[in-house]
């Protein structure tokens, strides 16, 4: 094999190795644009549904609220006087913007020792694995994503205490996926994925 080859041969397999570009899709309001864009989304969000029960649009809904599907968002840093940076808010990460323990608990619950938060299949397994339990400690109804989305924001335990009642902005948000979800069930069913 020519060192040309050779080179191009690493490159390519070195990239198709990676955990996304951590771009974005286009026109994130459209769920067919989006299953265009990046089949492999749909691949997982499918197989999730099989697997755990979890619909594709509320696993959707909820992937867009967090990450707007980049693969590796993180939330913004923190400062100190305005000006110090003090690290991160928190450290959720990736398309599911999954805390680090919270990960750690899933990854020790399904055996998933190399699962990253940054690929996509594993996210939405991540997100499909995080519901079925909030639907088993808070009686959560997989297709609801409004009490879904707030239960995967405070926690199976903030949720069952109610924390987010104290909180407009955080049910304004959670009404928004909601909405979001049911704009994505009604588009999915239009372009033949549903």
């Amino acid at each position: 094999m020519s060192r040309t080859l050779r080179a191009m041969a690493i490159v390519l397999l070195a990239a198709s190795c990676g955990g996304g570009s951590g771009t974005a899709p286009r026109n994130l309001d459209n769920a067919c644009s989006i299953a265009d864009q990046r089949p492999e989304y749909m691949r997982a969000f499918l197989q999730t549904e099989r697997k755990w029960g979890v619909p594709v649009h509320v696993q959707m809904a909820t992937m867009h609220q967090e990450s707007r599907f980049i693969s590796n968002a993180k939330t913004p840093h923190k400062y100190a006087l305005g000006v110090i940076p003090m690290g991160r808010v928190s450290s959720a990460y990736g398309y599911s913007q999954a805390l680090d323990g919270t990960w750690d608990d899933y990854k020790s619950a399904t055996g998933k020792r190399f699962a990253r938060r940054d690929r996509i299949r594993d996210a939405a397994d991540f997100m499909g694995w995080y519901m079925v339990t909030s639907r088993s400690k808070n009686g959560i109804p997989l297709y609801d994503a409004r009490n879904q989305y707030l239960a995967y924001h405070e926690g199976h335990t903030g949720y069952a205490r109610g924390s987010y009642n104290r909180k407009s902005w955080l049910l304004s948000v959670a009404n928004k996926v909601d909405a979001r979800a049911d704009l994505y069930q009604a588009q999915l069913a239009t372009c033949g994925l549903r």
